[in-house]
């Protein structure tokens, strides 16, 4: 299972770096100030998700490994990451 796991939270990270650099291009592309912000905000929006989907596929896979006291602590430090890098 572990292995899985970790093949899942690579293939993310490896789809968010695609998105982040396919993004980059049609900024460049582009050449307008309006559609490089538009992009960016949309990233914006894409960045906290994969966080949440790859600590969620870490979290599950460490449950059958650790104590329930520490799940609740690792929630509660994605959950302040979360929130202190809010605007």
């Amino acid at each position: 299972m572990e292995r899985k796991v970790l093949s899942q939270i690579a293939t993310l990270r490896v789809i968010s770096g695609i998105l982040e650099i396919s993004a980059a291009l049609v900024i460049i592309r582009l050449r307008r100030i309006e559609a490089a912000l538009r992009i960016n905000a949309l990233l914006g929006l894409i960045g906290p998700l994969v966080f949440l989907a790859v600590s969620a596929l870490g979290i599950v896979a460490l449950a059958v490994k650790i104590s329930p006291v520490k799940i609740i602590l690792l929630l509660a430090g994605a959950f302040f990451i979360i929130w202190g890098t809010r605007g």
